[in-house]
């Protein structure tokens, strides 16, 4: 009995990490749209909070899209003079592209990105939307190739939206956060979606603002942290399309400590449990290192080679198509660490029940729906 469940944790995560490679090899191998329509404008939403290291080449690389007909809108609640000020520079540096500046002092709703993308889609000149995260660096085809995604079916196309990976490494905890990003996060991403059952990462959404009002509009995720992938089965489930377009996007992660790692997976993997309970009891198994006492009891030592040839195929593998041979030492020699604290990460969320999210306290429910404190009192 015992030896036919090593074999089950064995081949459970011998078939994720196989399938996921061959999801993500599959995706690079499309080839980027090039204006096959007559292309409508598109408003480009940018919520923005603090100034994160790089945070100006990659607004940059947004001002510089092979597009005629887009503008972009930056969203800032709250007094924020250094972010105006970062904002209203690059306006002046790109004066032929079509800009506004949205600042508020926020309003109902405990999501504050949802909250600030409310105030900007009130100023948005287009129907088509684009949300893009202000750590995202896109190339030049981001939105051209984008759309051309979204217009081969508008009819039944809900969202498009982009894989996305890690870049930027300066400390071990942004190292560690790449070889996460793009081996398991990526991985995860790209294999439910092709097969049809949409994980959305809100990096980059294009979606109809009239279709998204259909389906229950903003105010419906107001109040739930996972704003992202609840909207993308708010599409799914009134019958539309989930589609990844071609572009693969950059995630610029700088000057992240190890305990900034941690957390944020811990936080992460409380939205999973939230949002998809059955699937997370099952991540454990996605995991060469937990798979490795099961592969011991069968083969012995040879379980480390076994092991070995699994973290080259998730971490390295993938990191050399998404990325190239550049810093492609950092996944050989981190997927280990990396297993570890994601391990740790899954089994310490279902204890938490806070997460501080952009300076508030709140708690999270079923759902990832989000609570004061207050509203639970007696």
């Amino acid at each position: 009995m015992l030896n036919l469940l090593c074999l089950i944790v064995i081949a459970l995560c011998l078939s994720w990490t196989t399938f996921g490679l061959l999801a993500i090899g599959a995706h690079s191998k499309k080839p980027v749209a090039i204006l096959k329509h007559e292309h409508p404008g598109v408003t480009i939403l940018k919520p923005l909070c603090g100034t994160d290291p790089g945070l100006v080449s990659n607004l940059e690389s947004f001002f510089n899209q092979d597009y005629a007909r887009y503008e972009i809108v930056f969203g800032i609640e709250g007094s924020q003079p250094a972010l105006v000020a970062l904002v209203e520079a690059l306006r002046l540096r790109y004066p032929a592209v079509s800009t506004k500046v949205v600042i508020h002092q926020g309003g109902s709703g405990l999501n504050p990105k949802v909250r600030n993308i409310r105030h900007m889609v009130e100023h948005a000149a287009y129907d088509l939307l684009l949300i893009s995260d202000s750590n995202i660096s896109a190339p030049p085809e981001y939105v051209q190739d984008a759309m051309d995604t979204f217009l081969d079916d508008p009819e039944h196309t809900g969202v498009v939206t982009n894989l996305f990976v890690g870049y930027g490494e300066s400390t071990l905890g942004s190292a560690l956060e790449n070889v996460q990003l793009n081996g398991f996060c990526v991985a995860g991403a790209a294999l439910p979606t092709l097969l049809g059952d949409a994980c959305v990462v809100g990096k980059s959404m294009l979606f109809s603002r009239r279709t998204l009002e259909k389906v229950g509009g903003f105010e419906k995720v107001s109040d739930v942290l996972a704003e992202d992938f609840v909207m993308g089965k708010m599409f799914q489930h009134a019958g539309y399309k989930v589609r990844l377009a071609n572009v693969v996007l950059r995630n610029m992660t700088q000057n992240l400590s190890v305990q900034a790692f941690f957390d944020r997976h811990v936080r992460w993997a409380m939205l999973r449990l939230r949002l998809r309970p059955a699937a997370y009891l099952l991540e454990p198994f996605t995991s060469p290192l937990f798979t490795l006492p099961f592969a011991w009891h069968l083969m012995g030592r040879d379980a480390l080679f076994l092991v070995m040839a699994l973290w080259q195929l998730r971490d390295v593998a993938q990191w050399l198509i998404l990325r190239g041979p550049h810093a492609s030492v950092l996944p050989m020699v981190l997927a280990p660490v990396r297993d570890a604290l994601s391990l740790l990460a899954w089994a310490v969320a279902p204890f938490k029940k806070h997460v501080v999210w952009r300076g508030t306290r709140v708690r999270l429910g079923a759902g990832t729906l989000l609570f004061h404190e207050a509203t639970l009192a007696p």
